[in-house]
């Protein structure tokens, strides 16, 4: 089984990131790492607009996005 990393919705910032979704792993750590590693990322260095936080659902890890 893979697991998916994906994002709610793709803010300007996330767009000029670079990063590329979804993402795919195959393992669930990998992926649960990766997805927090991100979240953790965006929350430091982008405009801070928005929040970002990792949910878990099956296998796909969805980094919501929230308005700070």
């Amino acid at each position: 089984m893979s697991y998916i990393v994906n994002i709610e919705k793709q803010c300007g910032c996330v767009k000029k990131s670079g990063e590329e979704f979804p993402k795919t792993f195959e393992n669930k750590e990998e992926a649960l790492n990766e997805a927090k590693k991100l979240a953790e990322e965006f929350n430091e260095t982008f405009c801070k607009k928005h929040n970002f936080e990792v949910e878990e659902n099956g296998n796909e890890l969805t980094i919501k996005v929230g308005m700070n």
